[in-house]
């Protein structure tokens, strides 16, 4: 499991951010479920809590399974389908599979959900759910988030490495995959303050610590203590059981700003986050979320409601699974 400890909510300053001042897919609303499932939004969170009280690293693991689920075919919970003979889903891409988890956690809210309401809640808006509460749980922020996504019926594993940024991109690239998905500049560096928790695998950046390129092979830009930390978590010579680093050294467990003050000495982890203050175009935005926790804890959520609302299904469009992991 991700390792992270246990949060102490009353230490976080809480931010209640109002969604429906924020743009988002017109068929969307706040209270989707209020006459049709009420304790809908009450049942997710309390399944999750529960799951966090022996689980905290899934807070991180529901934020990051709603980007990579709108970020391919849109918020359609695609990513919770099962390969089936002759095709292999999102899921079991090398991108998903083994490192994101929860899936066990979602197949446990819909359950509950099922029998509260049948066949209303969509898997969508579980994941949307989810991650708002984990936002919530690991950073002290609440946001109200618009629901009424309906599910997909397609999942390819192929489509997952042409849509989600691996983390060897440059900024331009960083850039040019956000903005297909309608995502800002300013977004896009806000909406990375989500490795602010969470960890990342030996092989995602060990490039960085020992074939960093034809002249030099560890990064020159990596901080050299730093550095000496990463090699005894990564030693060349564990390949192949590959472990797991935070990808936030100042606090691992919190999701606040200090991601972006780790950037700004050189330790942030992967290559695509350490480019947000090298490169021109992003450092100014770094500095400024470096700045005030608050401004961007608030700033993130706007953007977590946007990346909710990317590519939906609404309407009579898809279906509403019975179960997550397959369609009807």
């Amino acid at each position: 499991m991700a390792s992270i400890q246990a949060l102490v909510a009353s230490f976080f300053l809480v931010l209640v951010v109002s969604a429906t001042a924020q743009p988002t897919s017109s068929s969307l609303r706040v209270g989707f479920y209020k006459y049709t499932c009420p304790s809908a939004e009450a049942i997710v969170r309390d399944t999750i809590y529960k799951a966090f009280s022996s689980d905290p690293g899934l807070a991180a693991d529901f934020i990051r399974m709603i980007f990579h689920d709108c970020f391919v075919r849109g918020c359609d919970a695609s990513i919770l389908l099962n390969s089936t003979k002759g095709n292999i889903a999102e899921r079991d891409s090398p991108v998903n599979n083994p490192s994101l988890e929860g899936f066990d956690v979602i197949d446990q809210v819909k359950a509950r959900l099922e029998a509260a309401c049948p066949q209303t809640v969509s898997c969508a808006d579980i994941i949307a759910f989810a991650a708002r509460d984990s936002v919530f749980k690991a950073g002290g922020i609440y946001y109200d988030i618009p629901s009424g996504r309906r599910d997909g019926l397609i999942s390819r594993a192929s489509e997952v490495i042409q849509n989600l940024p691996p983390p060897s991109f440059t900024v331009p690239q960083l850039i040019a995959n956000f903005a297909r998905k309608g995502f800002s500049v300013d977004e896009m560096v806000i909406l990375s303050g989500a490795h602010s928790i969470g960890v990342s695998h030996c092989t995602s950046f060990s490039n960085r610590l020992y074939s960093f390129n034809a002249t030099s092979k560890q990064d020159p830009l990596l901080d050299p203590k730093y550095a000496a930390f990463l090699k005894t978590k990564c030693p060349q010579s564990n390949s192949k059981t590959n472990p797991t680093v935070a990808l936030d050294s100042i606090t691992p467990n919190i999701l606040d700003n200090k991601y972006y003050q780790q950037l700004m000495t050189y330790r942030g982890l992967l290559s695509s986050d350490e480019a947000l203050y090298t490169s021109m175009l992003t450092k100014g935005m770094v500095l400024n979320n470096a700045k005030d926790g608050s401004v961007w804890g608030a700033e993130f959520v706007k953007a977590m409601v946007r990346l909710g609302s990317v590519d939906v299904l609404t309407g009579m469009q898809g279906e509403i699974r019975k179960v997550c992991s397959a369609v009807n």
